[in-house]
C-alpha cells in the first residue's frame, strides 16, 4: 500500500472515520481537504440499488448543471451544410460532416461531446466501435441528435451533462470545480442527484440510493448521508 503524502494525511485528519455528512458539509470538507496545485474537479459518485443488466433497470439521463461543470467543453457538430451557420454561431468548436467522419476513422477524438442531425447517424454506425468505448456516440436521449442543433450546442455548452449508471450500479460525473463558491457547488450536485432520483425505475426494489460520496481531482473522498437528499 502506498505510503501517503504530507498532505494527504493532513486530509484525511480533517475526515471523523465513519461519519456520513449534509451535502453542504461535504461541499466545505472537499474544498478544504483538497490540496493540490490546479483547480481540481468536484465529483459525485452515486452507488444505486437496481441491476444494469436488466434494461428496465437502466438509469440515463441528463441535466443541465445551473452554474456548469467549469470546464471548457469541445463540441463537434456534424451537420448538413444548411446547419453549419447555425452550429458555429451557437458556439460548436469543430463544424463539418464528411472531414470529420474521415479523422475519427483515422482515429481523431479530441472532442467531448458529438451533436448531430437524424439524417446523419446512419454515417457514424460504422464508427461505433470507436465512439462507443469514448462516449462520444450522440444519442437522442440526450439530446445530442436533434434538428434544433444550435440549442443543443448552447445547452451543452452552458453545463448540460448525461450520466449514466456503470455495469456496477454507480453513476460517477463532474459537477464543477473547486475554484467555484460552497454554494455553487451544492446547487450543482443538488440538481444531479434530485434528477437522479426522479429517474429511479419503477422496477428497482429496496433501498435506491445505497452511498454518495463526494471528491475532488487527489482528495479522500466523503460520504454524504442519503437521508439528507
Amino acid at each position: 500500500m502506498a505510503k501517503l503524502t504530507k498532505k494527504q494525511k493532513e486530509s484525511v485528519s480533517k475526515l471523523e472515520t465513519g461519519k456520513v455528512y449534509s451535502s453542504a458539509e461535504a461541499v466545505s470538507l472537499i474544498k478544504e481537504i483538497t490540496n493540490v496545485n490546479f483547480d481540481s474537479s468536484v465529483d459525485v459518485a452515486v452507488r444505486l440499488g437496481v441491476d444494469p443488466r436488466k434494461a428496465d433497470q437502466m438509469v440515463r439521463g441528463v441535466v443541465s448543471l445551473p452554474h456548469g461543470t467549469g470546464k471548457d467543453v469541445k463540441v463537434l457538430a456534424l451537420v448538413t451544410p444548411d446547419k453549419e451557420a447555425d452550429a458555429k454561431e451557437a458556439g460548436a468548436d469543430y463544424v463539418g460532416l464528411d472531414e470529420y467522419l474521415a479523422k475519427i476513422k483515422g482515429g481523431w477524438t479530441d472532442v467531448d461531446v458529438i451533436v448531430t442531425m437524424p439524417a446523419v447517424m446512419g454515417k457514424l454506425g460504422p464508427l461505433g466501435r470507436i465512439l462507443g468505448p469514448r462516449g462520444l456516440m450522440p444519442n437522442p436521449k440526450t439530446g445530442t441528435v436533434t434538428m434544433d442543433i444550435a440549442k443543443a450546442v448552447k445547452e451543452i455548452k452552458s453545463g448540460k451533462i448525461d450520466f449514466k449508471v456503470d455495469k456496477t450500479g454507480i453513476i460517477h460525473t463532474a459537477i464543477g470545480k473547486v475554484s467555484f463558491e460552497a454554494k455553487k457547488i451544492e446547487e450543482n450536485l443538488n440538481e444531479v442527484l434530485e434528477t437522479i432520483l426522479r429517474l429511479k425505475p419503477t422496477t428497482a426494489k429496496g433501498i435506491y440510493v445505497k452511498s454518495v460520496f463526494l471528491s475532488s481531482t487527489m482528495s479522500p473522498s466523503v460520504e454524504i448521508d442519503p437521508k439528507t437528499l
